[in-house]
């Protein structure tokens, strides 16, 4: 089955519409466990859904430039990206409203009690992320494509054009550095 989601990937990418109406229905329940996982870290009642950040991933794939996709691995990549870049942008979003958003003030008494969210753990991450990919693009991309995307190693080794022990060393490390980047901040692991 991989083989004909990369055909149909490769078609895509060439303009063949009808390619991209059969390759959804292929990749659905794959992106769905990546939705699944990157809204992992957000709070429990997130009012974005997983199938609401599927579609709306989707909707920045169309209204991008046509992609040359290289594999069904670099596909499900560059979709978990995206997932990823909608929940920061969503999670700044959020916190730029609660720093009142050009809103006027509200009495104390008249701001409901909410739950702790995950929206900045999601911030500082990418922030991290960003710091590292600075120092080492290679490791960034490790940790998005295994942390967000979810693709193994083997995957991993194939997007980056690298060895499997290569993804391994690299991921060892930026774990590392990730999590001592967010102690020493002041974030912890949700």
């Amino acid at each position: 089955m991989p083989e004909g989601i990369t055909q149909l990937l490769h078609a895509w990418g060439q303009g063949d519409s009808e390619a991209l109406q059969k390759l959804t229905p292929l990749v659905y329940r794959e992106l769905h466990r990546l939705a699944k996982r990157c809204m992992a870290a957000e709070r429990p009642d997130h009012t974005l859904q997983p199938t609401a950040l599927i579609h709306e991933a989707y909707m920045r794939l169309m209204d991008s430039e046509p992609i040359a996709w290289k594999s069904r691995a670099h596909f499900f990549a560059l979709s978990a990206r995206l997932m990823r870049r909608i929940l920061v942008d969503l999670a700044r979003s959020r916190r730029y409203q609660k720093r009142g958003g050009g809103n006027s003030p509200v009495a104390l008494e008249e701001i409901p009690v909410m739950l702790p969210e995950r929206g900045p753990y999601v911030i500082a991450l990418d922030e991290a992320l960003s710091r590292l990919a600075e120092m080492d693009t290679r490791k960034s991309e490790v940790v998005e494509l295994r942390f967000f995307g979810g693709l193994s190693v083997e995957e991993t080794a194939e997007v980056l054009n690298i060895s499997r022990d290569t993804v391994l060393r690299d991921w060892k490390m930026a774990k590392l550095w990730l999590r001592r980047e967010l102690s020493a901040n002041g974030n912890h692991e949700p």
